[in-house]
């Protein structure tokens, strides 16, 4: 699933490409992927204002003040065809290859623009959605995150706070879970880990207070990091052109288990985490 870079660099790229169209159609090949059952004549007639983010989740900013959240959950991608038929794959799993032919038979929820472009939401195993949204729902959904990066209230008191609270809690698990710290994912949290020296087994409330205040720093270096790189591509995510990310050559222990520690050249050791495979180095983290 595409993580806080990746959806980054989706909602930064899509905004050059559709922000101010106005929406002539929408076609909903599978109805259980869209809210609500009048998705379609919602949409119809109204303009893209803004598109925003809140931790994995993009949220467009419509005319007449609705929204609509859009997740790409494991598999979900959002292709821009222009007026001119050139394609431009707008974030998430690159496995719908073929996109000249579109729609395909994995494109369930299909916009058509004004100006005659459109855009396409394919999705292979169909558990991304679009839902249309007033404020209240938006904000409850944004209030149902936790902490995120690169916002104001991510700063390390509230960091620790959330540490201290689920001490028994293993810290990989901990960083993961949306409803403490927004926009970790399975490489991010790995990857954190590492660059703090801690191992992703270890209960958070074993951590010391300079281990907290490392991982921390560690969060906002491994992410930065990605952002500069357009994020990872390891199975599945492509950018807004259809190119992959490019930090895979930095990371130095995400699906890396067996090969050498980039530092230290011990060999990484794998194991399971609340029911997600993790990596790390047992000479460099402790």
């Amino acid at each position: 699933m595409p993580e806080l870079p990746e959806v980054e660099t989706i909602r930064q790229d899509l905004t050059k490409l559709i922000v101010g169209k106005k929406i002539a159609a929408v076609e909903v090949r599978f109805k259980k992927m869209v809210q609500p059952g009048n998705f379609s004549k919602v949409l119809v007639g109204r303009k893209i204002k803004k598109i925003s983010r809140r931790a994995k989740l993009l949220i467009f900013e419509l005319s007449g003040g609705l929204k609509m959240l859009v997740h790409l959950k494991m598999t979900g991608q959002l292709v821009y065809r222009a007026q001119d038929g050139k394609i431009g794959a707008v974030g998430g799993h690159p496995i719908v290859q073929n996109l000249q032919e579109l729609p395909n038979k994995f494109s369930h929820v299909i916009f058509t623009f004004t100006d005659h472009s459109h855009l396409f939401f394919n999705d292979v195993r169909k558990f991304g959605y679009l839902k249309i949204a007033d404020e209240k729902e938006v904000e409850e959904v944004k209030a149902s995150y936790g902490i995120e990066p690169f916002t104001k209230d991510f700063i390390l008191e509230n960091f620790t706070t959330v540490i201290l609270s689920r001490s028994k809690m293993k810290i990989k698990q901990l960083l993961m879970a949306q409803e403490l710290i927004a926009g970790l994912g399975n490489i991010y949290s790995d990857e954190a880990c590492f660059y703090a020296g801690v191992r992703p087994q270890k209960p958070a409330g074993s951590l010391s207070n300079q281990e907290i205040k490392k991982l921390f720093l560690a969060i906002l270096k491994v992410l930065k990091k990605s952002l500069g790189k357009r994020g990872t591509s390891v199975e599945n995510y492509v950018d807004v052109y259809g190119r992959e990310g490019g930090f895979v050559p930095y990371l130095m222990v995400y699906g890396r288990a067996g090969e050498k520690c980039k530092l230290c050249g011990n060999n990484l050791v794998k194991l399971k985490i609340g029911g997600r495979t993790s990596v790390y180095c047992p000479h460099c983290q402790k």
